[in-house]
Order: structure tokens, then sequence, then C-alpha cells
């Protein structure tokens, strides 16, 4: 469990990410924005990668909670899609700061810990999609002539690209509309 200051300081990085790029993420541009102390904010993190690392648990947190909301989750195929693609744009207009550090893999190629915590959130993403797509196919609801894997990196892709086009328009148009809009095109593509 984070204390207020560690998620202040969770919250005030991604911010800082999100407007300054990962250049302008350092403790000492960190602490300026929330007013301590560098040795302040080491008393919560022991450095920028573990600052890193935990923004990236609570994504992770979120996916796994997302799939056990799936599991319990009554509706057809479709559905469980629409439910959880709309939860996550959801976050993401609340939180508009996340999508700078989530879908920015990039800029985590040369650190193995934060490489591998990206991995283990798109495996959840992906094996959820892949999980729902497979039971909607066995039920007959979802067409079976495109392997299901292929199906949700279309849907994994699609949803990545949407979110990043609203992120680089300055949020300037309606993610929660337009990500309708994406998951009626993908129940044309995919009802069988």
């Amino acid at each position: 469990m984070q204390t207020e200051r560690q998620a202040q300081i969770i919250e005030v990085a991604m911010n800082l990410i999100a407007n300054k790029g990962i250049q302008g993420f350092t403790i000492k541009n960190l602490s300026k924005e929330i007013g301590i102390s560098e040795p302040a904010i080491y008393r919560h993190y022991e450095s920028k990668i573990d600052i890193l690392i935990n923004i990236l648990n609570n994504f992770k947190e979120m996916s796994e909670m997302m799939s056990e909301m799936l599991v319990n989750n009554t509706d057809s195929a479709l559905g469980k899609i629409d439910f959880m693609f709309s939860k996550m744009f959801e976050i993401f207009t609340e939180q508009p700061s996340i999508i700078s550090v989530i879908f920015s893999e990039e800029i985590f190629k040369n650190e193995a810990i934060l490489k591998e915590k990206i991995i283990e959130i798109q495996n959840i993403q992906q094996l959820n999609i892949e999980n729902i797509i497979d039971k909607g196919q066995i039920e007959g609801n979802v067409r079976n002539d495109i392997d299901k894997s292929s199906l949700a990196l279309i849907f994994m892709g699609s949803l990545r690209l949407l979110v990043k086009r609203w992120d680089l328009n300055n949020q300037s148009f309606s993610l929660k509309l337009e990500g309708k809009k994406l998951l009626k095109s993908f129940k044309i593509l995919t009802v069988k």
C-alpha cells in the first residue's frame, strides 16, 4: 500500500513525463514540482527506476483487477471486450498522464526490469482478450476464421493507436466517443 506522499510522487512523476518527456523526469525536477527536497524523494523511492517500476506496477494491478472483473462478467465475448476497452478509455480520460508512461515502451528498452514490466502488462492484456475471443469462438458468436491471437493484436494495436492519437492531439476529441466508434467497428469485423 502506498503512502499519500508516494502516491503524490507517482502522480507528479507521470505529469512530468507527460509534459517534459522522460528527459524532463529527474529527481531534481520532481522535488521542485512537489516542493520537497531531493533527499525527501529518496526516503520514499530509491531511484527514478524505482518510481517507474511503481507506476508500471500500479497499471499492472489495474490490468489484473480488470481480469478478475472479466471472469465474473456474464456478457457475451464482444460485451466483455466492450466493457474492458470502455474501462481503459475511462482510465486514460481521467488520468491522461499515464499514457506517456504506458505507451512509451521505447524509453524502457535499455532498462531490463522496466521492459519486463511492460511485457507483463501487455501479456496480461493480450491473454485477457484472447481468452474472451476464444470463448466467443467456441460459443459461435465470434468469427473463427481469424485466430484469437491475430484478433487480439488487432484490438490492442487499434486501441493503442487511438489513445496515442488522442494524446498527441492534446485530447482535442472525445476518447470515449471515438472509442465507442472503434468498438462498433470491432463488432462488425468479428461477429460471425
